[in-house]
């Protein structure tokens, strides 16, 4: 499913991404310094993980990824519960209302696929995302601790 519109004043196509172009993501993030890189795009290859891109003139600018499966079981419940396991804007494309649409665009696929309920976790000190994934409808907070990176909430979404 493709889908272009016209947003944050620039013309768009979010479209599934194809195994093969999953390098292209280093133009959003730091492929080399992210330690779940080859993980993720294992899990893309097996269709445990669809990942949506964002693209400008065929520039990736942002991303999202949908999990089916996941070893913890407050993220997925199967056939009933998804997890937005990352969502990442480039730099110098954020707060444009990009990652609104792909919010949006995840929760709209995730609907036509039958699931009931989208999780997500983030950062207690990232204010930025959680403000617009409690704007989004993410209110629900299942889980409030800690990892070795810092502490986080797991928030749920009724679709």
């Amino acid at each position: 499913m493709k889908l272009y519109e016209s947003g944050a004043n620039m013309e768009y196509l979010i479209e599934k991404l194809d195994p093969s172009n999953y390098k292209k993501c280093a133009n959003i993030w730091n492929m080399d310094k992210q330690p779940n890189a080859q993980q993720w795009f294992n899990e893309i290859v097996a269709g445990n993980r669809i990942v949506f891109v964002y693209k400008v003139n065929d520039d990736f600018i942002g991303e999202g990824a949908l999990v089916f499966e996941n070893e913890d079981p407050d993220y997925t419940i199967k056939g009933q519960r998804i997890y937005l396991s990352r969502m990442i804007v480039k730099s110098e494309y954020r707060h444009k209302g990009i990652g609104g649409i792909i919010i949006d665009y995840l929760v709209n696929y995730a609907k036509q696929i039958g699931y009931k309920e989208m999780s997500l976790g983030v950062d207690i000190d990232n204010i930025r995302a959680r403000h617009l994934y409690e704007k989004k409808g993410f209110t629900n907070i299942i889980f409030e601790g800690e990892d070795e990176y810092s502490k986080y909430v797991k928030l749920i979404k009724t679709l």
